[in-house]
């Protein structure tokens, strides 16, 4: 198809953070991302399950996105973006993340077709694990 982006596009997930190195330690030590680069204490790259992420500290405009300033997530109660975790097993990926320092807000719920959990990384995003049967 035409509209598609070429084979070599990579996707990757930016996440504004608060505190770059706790974000960065948390992602690292607790979810197994592998630190690639930074770039002057505002912002770092990490290669995280087959994917990028960027996390990045908050600012305000600039030339190129000159109406959008980013910031952290005022209110984790409410959700505009969130990253599911696809496990084999959802209960043992549970008690790994657990033991490292994730903290649960249940534990795994059977859905019947999928047992799911989710956590919080500091800054308040949601992280999901999903194990589908």
């Amino acid at each position: 198809m035409a509209d598609e982006f070429p084979a070599d596009t990579e996707l990757t997930h930016i996440l504004v953070v608060e505190d770059l190195r706790r974000a960065g330690d948390f992602y690292q030590r607790v979810v197994g991302a592998e630190l690639v680069r930074e770039y002057g204490g505002t912002s770092a790259v990490l290669r995280l399950s087959g994917t990028w992420l960027l996390l990045v500290t908050g600012g305000g405009p600039t030339a190129d996105k000159p109406d959008v300033t980013f910031s952290p997530p005022a209110d984790p109660g409410r959700v505009s973006h969130a990253m599911t975790f696809r496990v084999d097993d959802c209960r043992a990926a549970y008690d790994t993340l657990g033991a490292r320092g994730a903290e649960f807000l249940t534990p795994p719920v059977d859905h019947g077709p999928e047992i799911r959990c989710f956590f919080r990384d500091p800054d308040g995003h949601l992280l999901e694990l999903s194990e589908a049967r």
